[in-house]
């Protein structure tokens, strides 16, 4: 029997299997020791090195190993705890291109090296905001100038909820070692001005604003220099709306174009020059010209990471063709991945990475590479091929489609990229020697957008322009990738038709809705403050909607709404805005803008014209759960805390209590109504854990037997109060907070209470941090136990950290309106919305 060839050492099978190292290790709970990995590197290389059939499972060793190093490294050099909240001196540079929001600078910087305890920062990166100050504003930093600052940093720390964004695996991606910002402006000094590419790309990026009137500019330094400050909110939706953030952005398409006109003018250069071609063969002339090209893009573009990874593609591509090695198209494609995963095994985290590498192998696949098929087929077929062959994956990382978007593209791709982005480069090209020229190449390419952009606006203001798709699950998406495969397949395969089945689980998921008599609870990690989302059978209600601090993000919209459509909650029965206090009410509007809303609540003198006041006594019953009004009473006036609308829901049996704010003087009146109307399994803890709140009187009348925190991890209020876990701890409520568990979901019916998931412990990432809340208090059990009833013999413990700092604010505190960034252990400082 012949003996089987060894797979190609960088042929698909070892790229394939390298990838798959890479991304297991992504689905860690927590990262082996050095020893382990550093193992499986040494295993790795023993048997990818030998020509044996043994070289696939090398390159997942290998690939393993790798992603596992790089990300306890990267761990490694995140801010020690020990200085989070602490005011730090350090000195560096300015890196990409700041900022400018209203009321602040937000920059990456830099280290160089740090005095005293931030010694230990030289070398790492920062995500820095410069706030505004009375009579004083932020300065313009230059990119690329040396600063002297003194800053106040936290580790990155996001908040955790169904569909939203994971900032923590952000910043591990894009390796930042804290949040944070300028702590004493008046302490900051300039050491050296403008330097570097970056300031190169600054200077650029001025000379495009000059150089082209009005907003136009903005798309030209975006396509020309990945410079998007100037694109809005209101941008960003008319792009995803029609399908077209990709080409927005520069990407590792504008590389890749880029790349193709070094290419045309090394083959131009070798026919007006025959000699060239006995100096050095033309096609090692046209690689070294791409690859040439691409660099220099790449640092145009301040090395942004889908840029790198398109360069490293193309690098290892024009390395093999330098080399005379052999290339077939699904050979470059794997050995581009090998050189990609060996630099950067992190990059599996990236949306960016799949969406290339999947569409570039669906293409490779199906498209016909004879003669003979012209130019309009291949384009058609090769727009649909990504359609359908990026559909999982964008619903995996998106969770929205835009379905004008295949027939925008159609026109935006040739109109942008043989367009827009060869005037955008030329003028970049024409610049240094002939400015008069570079200006009206960018004006022409400005003109070339403006009028694709009219009809841009025209298609976004559609009905139903970009659908949003439930949170899909793992399985969904393997099903549909394996009915999108089958779809593809050659025409005489048979059954296509049952292909598009394997699709429903991703486009129409089956909602996991209460039965009825029941209600499921979500309680989403909205920093410091509330959000409760409530659904029965075929009715959802929202309790609040999160802050939106005018020094941080609103939440509404980067927490609140992504949950919402994540859990399938196209339209709101019900909207309840308990006070008018931003930590609470904030959010609302986002909220309303996105989603319509039946009935709406607030308390009598804050709630705005059309909605209704809640009064004790009133209430609804929606699907067999009855929700019943307590508090405040008839012509009780705005008190701002004391005026919080409390809500009481009862289904099978079980009741839970949404008391907003409320302080003592409402609970003693609570207190002392019938047991039947008060008494509750589930309490929401007053207050954030305030000691004006969560009385000893009101704790035994109520009798919870499960307690919910919604706090922010680390804020600077210093919530929960040990004295108020304490009281909770004596009447043996267990209590469950929002920053050490994000988003909690439970079940209230015939069962009593039960907890189904934490998300934060049961979907664990080695790259979150530990989940163990400010309270320190949690329900014991087995790691793998997902649903627990409160009031039984669980046992807990008390944690380390449950005091966090003095200065309780009080029954009248404005949390969200003084809240300083990052303070609410929140992405506050996130990447900018709707980027590709």
């Amino acid at each position: 029997m012949p003996r089987r060839p060894a797979p190609d050492p960088f042929g698909p099978a070892v790229a394939a299997s390298l990838l798959a190292g890479c991304l297991w290790a992504q689905g860690l709970a927590s990262l082996p020791g050095p020893s382990a990995w550093l193992g499986w590197w040494l295993a790795g290389l023993a048997l990818w090195w030998p020509a044996t059939a043994w070289r696939p499972l090398g390159a997942f060793l290998l690939g393993l190993a790798l992603a596992c190093g790089h990300g306890a490294y990267s761990l490694s050099r995140q801010l020690p705890p020990a200085l989070s909240g602490s005011v730090l001196l350090v000195e560096g540079r300015v890196s990409g291109l700041p900022v400018r929001t209203e009321d602040r600078q937000r920059f990456e910087f830099r280290v160089e090296r740090g005095e005293g305890p931030a010694a230990v920062l030289a070398g790492r990166r920062l995500q820095l905001a410069w706030f505004d100050t009375p009579g004083q504003a932020a300065p313009d930093l230059a990119p690329g100038s040396r600063w002297r600052l003194p800053v106040k940093l936290r580790p990155p720390r996001g908040v955790v909820n169904p569909g939203g964004f994971d900032f923590e695996r952000r910043a591990l991606e894009r390796r930042l070692a804290a949040t944070g910002h300028v702590a004493d402006p008046a302490g900051a000094r300039a050491l050296a001005g403008a330097a570097g590419l970056d300031a190169l790309r600054g200077r650029l990026s001025d000379a495009i604003g000059a150089a082209v009137p009005g907003p136009g500019a903005r798309f030209v330094q975006a396509l020309a220099l990945g410079d998007t400050r100037g694109l809005d909110d209101r941008d960003w939706e008319i792009l995803r709306a029609t399908g077209l953030t990709h080409l927005i952005a520069i990407s590792g398409f504008h590389v890749g174009l880029v790349a193709g006109f070094g290419t045309l003018l090394a083959r131009l250069a070798w026919r007006v020059l025959p000699g060239l071609g006995r100096r050095w063969p033309r096609p090692l002339g046209v690689a070294a010209m791409a690859l040439l090209a691409a660099l220099a893009y790449t640092a145009l573009a301040g090395f942004a990471l889908p840029t790198v990874r398109t360069a490293l593609m193309i690098g290892a591509v024009a390395l093999a063709r330098l080399l005379r090695r052999p290339q077939g198209t699904a050979t470059s494609l794997a050995l581009a991945t090998i050189a990609v995963l060996l630099v950067d095994p992190l990059s599996v985290l990236a949306p960016g990475f799949w969406l290339s590498y999947l569409g570039v192998a669906w293409l490779l696949w199906c498209l016909p590479a004879g003669p003979g098929q012209g130019w309009l087929r291949p384009y058609l077929g090769a727009q649909g091929v990504a359609m359908l062959g990026l559909l999982p994956i964008g619903a995996w990382f998106f969770a929205q489609v835009s379905l004008p978007g295949p027939l925008v593209n159609l026109v935006g791709i040739p109109w942008i990229s043989l367009g827009v982005v060869p005037l955008a480069l030329l003028g970049l090209g024409l610049h240094p020697a002939w400015p008069e020229a570079a200006a009206l190449a960018w004006r022409a390419a400005a003109t070339l957008m403006d009028w694709l952009w009219r009809g841009l606006e025209a298609v976004a203001a559609w009905p139903g322009s970009l659908a949003w798709l439930p949170e899909p699950t793992l399985p969904a998406v393997a099903l549909a990738l394996a009915g999108v495969f089958w779809l593809l397949l050659p025409r005489a395969v048979a059954g296509k038709a049952l292909a598009c089945l394997l699709l429903l689980p991703l486009l129409w998921p089956v909602g996991r809705r209460p039965a009825q008599g029941e209600a499921e609870l979500w309680l989403l990690d909205v920093g410091q403050g509330l959000s409760m989302l409530v659904l029965t059978e075929n009715h959802a209600l929202l309790f609040d909607a999160g802050p939106a601090p005018p020094r941080g993000m609103d939440f509404g919209e980067a927490a609140v709404l992504p949950a919402l459509r994540a859990l399938g909650v196209a339209r709101l029965d019900g909207l309840v805005a308990s006070h008018g206090d931003n930590d609470h009410a904030g959010g609302v509007p986002a909220v309303l803008a996105a989603l319509p809303a039946g009935e709406r609540w607030g308390p009598r003198g804050w709630a705005p014209p059309g909605w209704r006041a809640c009064e004790a006594g009133q209430g609804w019953q929606w699907d067999g759960v009855r929700f019943t009004w307590l508090h405040p009473t008839p012509f009780f006036p705005y008190l701002r805390n004391d005026s919080s609308c409390v809500l009481r829901i009862e289904a099978g049996g079980a009741s839970a209590l949404l008391p907003g704010d409320i302080g003592r003087h409402v609970e003693a009146r609570l207190a002392k109504l019938p047991a039947a109307q008060l008494r509750s399994e589930l309490l929401v803890v007053p207050h954030h854990g305030s000691d004006t709140s969560s009385s000893l009187d009101f704790l035994a009348a109520v009798r919870p037997r499960l307690a919910l925190l919604p706090v922010g991890h680390d804020n600077r209020f210093g919530l929960p109060r040990p004295i108020v876990l304490a009281r909770y701890e004596r009447y043996g409520a267990p209590v469950l907070d929002s920053a050490g568990s994000g988003a909690i979901r439970l079940r209230l019916g015939a069962g009593g209470v039960q907890v189904l998931e934490r998300l934060r412990p049961d979907r664990p990432r080695y790259w979150r941090h530990a989940p163990v809340g400010v309270t320190g208090y949690a329900i014991g059990g087995p790691p793998t136990t997902k649903v627990m009833r409160a009031g039984t013999d669980q046992g807990r413990r008390l944690g380390d950290g449950a005091d966090r700092g003095a200065g309780d604010p009080g029954a009248g505190h404005h949390p969200g309106a003084v809240l300083e960034p990052a303070a609410q252990g929140s992405a506050a400082a996130g990447p900018g919305r709707g980027g590709p």
